[in-house]
């Protein structure tokens, strides 16, 4: 039986404030595998931030299917053992670590600031303790890419987890006032918001009116739902903003726009037709002077000199030893 017993790793960081790379910590076994800790001194996605982050080490060894679910906590500690910060506030997190999500972490584990204050960092010296409690061990199974994990309190697919956890790190509390509590319910509810994400980061010139209309009324729907996106509105004003600066001002409208992006592709295309015609007409330029060449040749075997039949001969080689492409069967305007 799995030993679920929790681990403690404790590594030093001295001279922390002389760092500005990527710090790992040796490795340590917990829950049939071994981990490792990737500290930031100068944060990772967050600046101003230290970041820390809990890892599988050598994930490709492991078999197929592999996954561990574990309970986090990070404390970080002076010299005197006085703990400065911890990751959590309302108990550890559970995390499912697996092939395609082998590490889980903090960006945003303690401002940089908090760190500097008075009797904080003792000795130039950070203290990092890990604590890890493995409490599901799967060693093999199938993958049928239908897998979820949770995130939030969301079960998301793993193809999604990377898009929704950068949404909960942008906007934590986006789900604070959830109300729906089915499972199902919340699953659907998550992927309308990742596909009105996705409409909103297009180009504001690429929309159409229904689509800007269908949009308002799916951020109005998500929003009943209990999600807080004020910042979602905020980008969705905007493209109707400059969507109407676009077409207020006389200059082109969505379908103009289309048609300004075809006529440069095609401008792009003949600029591309003009210089393989140069090329072409090059080649046969060449060609025809090897011609000439050879018909000087045969003049001058008649009636010239050994000097000059060598030296024609050998510019002929010269020419033929280059790579032309074959263009007898192309066209050539």
């Amino acid at each position: 039986m799995e030993d679920r017993k929790q681990t403690s790793f404790t590594f030093e960081i001295d001279n922390f404030w002389d760092k500005e790379a990527l710090i790992r910590s040796p490795n340590f076994f917990s829950g049939g595998c071994e981990w490792f800790v990737d500290v930031y001194p100068r944060g990772c996605g967050i600046e101003d931030h230290l970041s820390t982050f809990l890892r599988v080490a050598n994930p490709e060894s492991l078999l197929i299917g592999w996954k561990r679910r574990a309970i986090l906590s990070l404390v970080l500690l002076n010299v005197s053992s006085k703990r400065l910060y911890r990751t959590y506030r309302d108990g550890p997190p559970c995390k499912t670590f697996c092939a395609q999500f082998p590490a889980w972490g903090w960006a945003d584990a303690m401002p940089l600031e908090m760190l500097q204050e008075n009797g904080f960092m003792e000795k130039n010296k950070l203290i990092v303790q890990v604590n890890v409690q493995v409490v599901e061990v799967v060693d093999e199974a199938e993958v049928t890419g239908k897998e979820t994990l949770d995130v939030n309190g969301f079960q998301v697919l793993y193809s999604e987890v990377g898009q929704v956890t950068t949404i909960f790190a942008k906007h934590p509390d986006v789900a604070l006032n959830f109300i729906p509590k089915s499972q199902l319910v919340k699953t659907v509810y998550m992927k309308l918001l990742m596909f009105l994400i996705d409409k909103l980061n297009k180009p504001p010139r690429s929309f159409i009116k229904n689509e800007l209309s269908n949009a308002r009324m799916e951020l109005i729907d998500l929003t009943k739902a209990g999600f807080k996106l004020d910042w979602l509105k905020e980008r969705l004003d905007e493209i109707s903003l400059e969507r109407k600066k676009a077409n207020g001002d006389g200059s082109l409208s969505s379908y103009g726009f289309r048609v300004q992006e075809l006529e440069e592709q095609v401008k792009n295309l003949n600029l591309e037709l003009d210089t393989e015609k140069v090329k072409s007409a090059k080649v046969l330029s060449l060609e025809q002077t090897v011609s000439d060449l050879r018909d000087e040749l045969s003049k001058e075997k008649t009636r010239s000199t050994t000097t000059t039949k060598d030296v024609l001969e050998g510019v002929i080689r010269s020419w033929e030893v280059l790579d032309y492409p074959d263009l007898s069967n192309e066209e050539v305007e």
